[in-house]
């Protein structure tokens, strides 16, 4: 819920578009530089990447604000395939910036 806070700007307890400008810079994405699509709808193919995974039928209403419920099932999903919960904190601290104890050794190991 650390990085879901951080995400969500204005306090609202939903993430929208609003609260990830500035955050999330698509200016550099490559459809946005060859002109195919604008940065807010990479913006929101972003935040519905969280949508997703709470709503897999493709009819059900998706509506770019990404709710604690979305987030944490996002989240639960993508912690199934990390065997161990230390790791699975640090991934999340360093992917988000976010403050915590670090353990450098372990940093520089899940680096690509």
């Amino acid at each position: 819920m650390k990085a879901f806070n951080k995400m969500d700007k204005d306090g609202s307890g939903i993430i929208d578009i609003h609260d990830i400008h500035g955050v999330y810079n698509a200016k550099k994405h490559p459809d946005v530089i060859q002109g195919k699509k604008t940065e807010d709808e990479i913006l929101l193919e972003f935040l519905d990447t969280f949508e997703a995974h709470h709503t897999p039928n493709i009819d059900d209403k998706r509506d770019g604000n990404v709710s604690h419920g979305e987030w944490i099932e996002y989240y639960n999903f993508i912690s199934m395939s990390i065997d161990d919960d230390r790791y699975f904190e640090l991934m999340m601290t360093n992917a988000w910036k976010l403050d915590g104890p670090t353990n450098v050794r372990k940093a520089q190991a899940f680096q690509y």
